[in-house]
Order: C-alpha cells, then sequence, then structure tokens
C-alpha cells in the first residue's frame, strides 16, 4: 500500500521505515474515519499500551536493579500515562497526519491529548507488529529519551504535595488558572498559574495543562516551602 507524502515524512520522524505501511496507515486512523473499509486504530492502541508497559518495566529493572516496586510503580505510571504518550506524539508531529472524520477535525481533534497518546500507543503497536519487540522496544527508548532517566522527578506529585501543604495551613486547596494558550493548533503551549490564598503564586508553561500545572505547582511548593524554612 503506498503511502502519501506526509505519512512518509513521519516514518522519517519517528524512525523507522514500514515493510506493511498498512500497519502504520491504520495506525493512525482514528474511529471518526473507521468504516467497513476502513480499520481505525483501537485494536492497535489496546496491544501497544501492553508493549509500552513492558517496555518502560524492563527499563526501570535495569536501570535499578534494587528498586522495590513501591519505588517502580510510580515511576512507570509517570513513563506511560497518557500525558507523557501525548508529549512524545506532540515530538514527532503526530497529529499532523492523523486521519480524523469532520467533526473531530472541527473540535481541534489533532492537539487532542487523549487522541494522541492513543495513537502513539497504536503506532508503538505497529512498529511491533511491522518489525518485532526488539524494534520496537528500540523505538520507545528513544522517543522517550530522557524521560527515562528523569522519571524520579517526573514521578512526583507536585499538585498533590502543593494541596496537602494549603490544607496543611488551614487554606482552601490551589487555584489553578489559564494564563495564555500560545503556539499553532497541532502544538499548543499552554500557561497556567496556581494561586494560594495566602496570594503566593507561580506560573508555568508546558505543551498540556496538566504539564503546565504539575510544573507551576512544583515551583510553587519549592518557593513556599522556602519561605517556611
Amino acid at each position: 500500500m503506498k503511502l502519501s507524502g506526509p505519512l512518509r515524512d513521519f516514518q522519517d520522524r519517528l524512525g523507522h521505515v514500514f515493510t506493511k505501511s498498512e500497519l502504520l496507515i491504520r495506525s493512525v486512523t482514528h474511529s471518526s474515519m473507521s468504516s467497513p473499509h476502513r480499520d481505525d486504530n483501537q485494536r492497535l492502541e489496546f496491544l501497544g499500551d501492553r508493549v509500552l508497559g513492558l517496555v518502560m518495566s524492563e527499563a526501570l529493572l535495569n536501570a535499578d536493579p534494587n528498586a522495590a516496586e513501591g519505588l517502580l510503580a510510580p515511576r512507570f505510571n509517570a513513563l506511560v500515562r497518557k500525558e507523557t504518550c501525548a508529549d512524545v506524539a506532540r515530538q514527532i508531529d503526530l497529529g499532523l497526519v492523523l486521519k480524523l472524520g469532520r467533526s473531530e477535525m472541527l473540535t481541534g481533534g489533532r492537539r487532542k491529548e487523549a487522541l494522541l497518546a492513543d495513537a502513539m500507543e497504536a503506532v508503538i503497536a505497529a512498529v511491533y507488529l511491522d518489525a518485532g519487540f526488539d524494534k520496537a522496544r528500540d523505538l520507545v527508548i528513544a522517543l522517550w529519551g530522557d524521560r527515562i532517566t528523569n522519571v524520579e522527578e517526573d514521578a512526583r506529585d507536585p499538585k498533590t504535595a502543593l494541596q496537602e501543604f494549603a490544607q496543611g495551613h488551614g487554606m482552601p486547596p490551589p487555584a489553578y488558572v489559564e494564563i495564555a494558550r500560545d503556539g499553532p493548533d497541532h502544538a499548543p503551549v499552554f500557561t497556567i498559574e496556581v494561586r494560594l490564598k495566602s496570594g503566593a503564586a507561580e506560573q508555568a508553561q508546558a505543551s498540556s495543562k496538566r504539564m503546565a500545572e504539575q510544573s507551576a505547582a512544583k515551583a510553587l511548593l519549592a518557593r513556599v516551602t522556602g519561605e517556611k524554612t
């Protein structure tokens, strides 16, 4: 099956040239475009989620042979969660090649976190089916890159910690406000401000609201904890 120019370019960004091009096409086809003659990526997403989980489990065990399950679990969750998958998808401009129905196109489907995350998992499954587990593992490790070595930092939950700080000091939960949204539709940048009733506030930018909220919460937590000490 012949690939379009954008899909050939995507293969270059992905780092894998498909032998079975129909797998790539299916992996980027959303259910809003499915038909009796066109399969969507839902079954591939199911498989890709499991392949990603196995790759990350193996990587974490190899990286820290002495780590207990209680330490490995939050690191694993940070690496396989939807926000991380969507961030990797943005990194390779996966949204540009998604095949979407009209309704999804009109509602900004190319930048929706859930669609991007599911498609990223489907692409992983497509590589696995096309070239085997070793190739899929190498691809995932390359795409996730520094996220794996920095996972200890990412596994912490600053929003929960900041909320606990606020409650411990007799304040209501922190308020998160979207200050700005910039960039193209397929790669937006969100500016989020988090505020405490005391008046303390911090801002952060990221490619998703959740990531920006986490970064802002981390910055504010560090500041108010520093002020307290």
